[in-house]
């Protein structure tokens, strides 16, 4: 088995003292680290507690690290390994819904979903299956998407929405919260649909909570969708199925943009940023402002500025369940 190398945790003001003082005891070599209360090193092992509270343990010896001094020594309390006894949650059978593309201009929003089940999740433990966002390696992206789809018991459903759909459904709904909710609610049809592929079958559905009022989704799930539980929650995609589904809904958003890339003679950059807004331009002058649609959603400001147009003024964001205004 894999032993574990890099951990991140929580500690309170007490548990930092403790954890403080047993590095002193043991011999860790103390250095600065920006934002950190105290960073000690020895044998290959670094421990960091910043001054959130967060605690990062790196190297070879993390795991026996964690099992016979942070867990009895500091947090008193024995979690590694034992994951599944303290939340048997964690096994039962269920699906994991996200998205990728959200935020950036060029390419598609790709939904993803992905039904787990015990045997899937025994499968994974080692695979370092987890949210793609935390993967910045395409190709790791590519190898982690492949084992999910072939890891026999799980069942997984994409939905891209490519740039002239996305387009024309945000000029009808005006929201991205309610178009992204109608690809979840896509997602999970597709994967009921299969359900007799599914043992046992899911009892609910996993997503990040995206829109304020839950609603948002909820109104948007189909027939078959409706005969299951759907739990909306932020950072959702600590979840195991949801990181899944993040794997897949990435891997065909970089898919998809390469080949789009590969069609226009262009290499698209990823989110939205200066390199970004050169690149829309550069666009435009080879292909026409009339052709962006094909690329990019243009409610994004990143299209106006490209086209040399007035941006609206901002307005002040407030929490609600629409997300309509252009970025």
């Amino acid at each position: 088995m894999k032993l574990l190398t890099s951990y991140t945790g929580k500690l309170s003001e007490a548990q930092a003292a403790l954890l403080k003082n047993h590095l002193s005891e043991s011999g860790f070599e103390f250095r600065a680290v920006p934002y950190a209360k105290f960073a000690g090193a020895k044998d290959k092992l670094n421990v960091v507690l910043y001054e959130s509270g967060k605690l990062v343990v790196q190297g070879k010896r993390t795991q026996e690290f964690i099992e016979f001094v942070l867990e009895p020594q500091i947090i008193g309390e024995a979690k590694l390994g034992y994951e599944t006894v303290l939340n048997p949650e964690l096994l039962l059978p269920r699906l994991g819904i996200d998205e990728s593309g959200k935020g950036d201009f060029f390419g598609p929003l790709c939904v993803a979903g992905v039904y787990v089940n015990e045997k899937v999740i025994a499968v994974w433990k080692e695979a370092g299956i987890r949210d793609s966002k935390n993967i910045s390696s395409d190709k790791k992206i590519f190898d982690l998407a492949k084992l999910i789809r072939e890891t026999p018991g799980c069942v997984t459903s994409v939905v891209p929405i490519g740039n002239e759909a996305y387009n024309r459904l945000y000029s009808k709904m005006r929201s991205v919260n309610t178009l992204l909710a109608w690809g979840h609610a896509r997602v999970i049809e597709n994967l009921m649909g299969r359900r007799h592929r599914m043992n046992p079958a899911p009892v609910r559905a996993i997503s990040d909570q995206f829109a304020s009022d839950k609603a948002t989704v909820g109104k948007a799930i189909m027939s078959l969708g409706r005969e299951i539980e759907l739990v909306q929650r932020h950072k959702a995609e600590e979840d195991i199925a949801v990181a899944a589904a993040s794997i897949l809904a990435r891997n065909e958003f970089v898919t998809r943009l390469a080949q789009l890339g590969k069609a226009f003679g262009m290499v698209f950059p990823k989110g939205a940023s200066a390199a970004v807004d050169l690149a829309a331009k550069e666009f435009i002058i080879k292909h026409g402002a009339e052709n962006l649609a094909k690329v990019a959603k243009t409610h994004f400001r990143t299209a106006l500025r490209a086209q040399g147009l007035p941006e609206p003024p901002k307005v002040q964001w407030k929490r609600s369940g629409k997300d309509v205004g252009p970025r």
